[in-house]
């Protein structure tokens, strides 16, 4: 045989030895019981799912309760750690934006009103049909170059506010670079005061409409779990992990095997709840993909599996958003189909790849 030949199929042999590496690596997942996600699900209401002078989404009392959302776009990318202004947040969304690699976050806002936010990055067309569903106004520092996006966003399809100015000028300067950051791609960042300002000089409506998510009653200390550890397995560094502290109910975030903390007060960031949502990511542009979340525009699925992580137990269910409206609720639903009802609190969204590791593991 000769020495090309030897040399093709040592080639071909790692190749396939790569690829089946690769495949097992994947396959650890979430294991349980199959879950029925074609069950009738709660039917989306416009009626509020809370009651009294509370976040919509947190569930907490606050004074601007019913200021509408504001909805912001962060990164993962480690030098622009730790994020300013996710302890603030109502809600936090995390999903990839290149398949099985980078993740970026959405920090959605009601109550909170956090000094500065930040680093900011580019939207993406997942979550913009999110920030839509709660109503919100969406705040980016540009936007991806698929070409039609541009002109989704210009097309008034959501209020928005674009610091590289695609959606207009505005009488107030809200953005701006922040010094001493290692990389000017992450200087990016935003006075939150300054973007309320920026939306009301925008003419955007400031009181919201989003109906919201049920809350429970928060459960005396001995109707928790005595403790456990949830891994969310992203690749490598974005790789999220929580702590379950039966004390405080909260679920203590690390990232990239980092306690993550916000840089405006050092605060650790810890969850109420954790929602893991199962969905496909594929690449549809060049280093753009899309996920399968029930947008308008490329998924052919809206629904699938979810596991809710609150007072120190787990709970497997469903979530649903229909991709024939844009403004469609995303819907996170038990296993009967029904709504979940959270704990007051904040509530972090992790969108998960079939074939990522999720792990819970309950203290004993």
């Amino acid at each position: 045989m000769s020495v090309s030949k030897k040399i093709f199929i040592a080639f071909l042999v790692a190749i396939i030895a790569g690829g089946g590496i690769y495949y097992f690596s994947r396959s650890e997942t979430k294991t349980g019981k199959q879950i029925n996600v074609n069950k009738d699900p709660a039917k989306e209401s416009s009626e509020p799912a809370n009651t009294g002078d509370v976040s919509p989404i947190s569930g907490l009392a606050c004074s601007n309760w019913n200021r509408r959302p504001i909805a912001v776009m962060q990164p993962a990318d480690v030098p622009a750690r730790p994020a300013a202004g996710f302890s603030d947040a109502d809600m936090v969304i995390e999903m990839p934006v290149i398949t099985a690699t980078i993740t970026r976050l959405m920090g959605v806002y009601v109550c909170g009103d956090p000094d500065d936010v930040g680093s900011m990055r580019s939207a993406r067309h997942d979550f913009v049909h999110l920030a839509k569903g709660m109503d919100a106004i969406f705040v980016h520092w540009g936007r991806s170059d698929i070409p039609e996006f541009k002109d989704r966003l210009n097309s008034g399809i959501i209020d928005n506010m674009n610091c590289n100015g695609d959606a207009g000028k505005s009488a107030v300067n809200y953005c701006y670079r922040k010094e001493g950051m290692s990389r000017g791609v992450d200087s990016g960042y935003a006075k939150f005061s300054k973007i309320i300002e920026g939306a009301k000089a925008f003419g955007y409506r400031m009181e919201g409409k989003f109906s919201g998510y049920p809350h429970q009653a928060e459960p005396a200390t001995g109707e928790r779990g005595n403790g456990g550890h949830l891994r969310v397995a992203f690749p490598g560094p974005f790789a999220a992990e929580y702590d379950y502290d039966k004390e405080s109910n909260t679920y203590l975030r690390t990232w990239g095997n980092v306690a993550d903390t916000d840089r405006n007060n050092g605060k650790r960031h810890a969850p109420k709840n954790v929602v893991v949502l199962m969905a496909v990511s594929e690449q549809i542009e060049g280093q753009y993909n899309n996920v399968q979340l029930g947008d308008p525009w490329y998924d052919t699925s809206d629904s699938g599996e979810a596991y809710y992580y609150m007072n120190g137990k787990e709970m497997k269910g469903t979530w649903k958003k229909d991709k024939s409206r844009i403004e469609s609720k995303l819907m996170m639903l038990d296993e009967n189909g029904q709504e979940v009802k959270f704990v007051p609190g904040q509530i972090w969204v992790e969108v998960l790849e079939p074939g990522q590791t999720l792990r819970w593991t309950p203290a004993a």
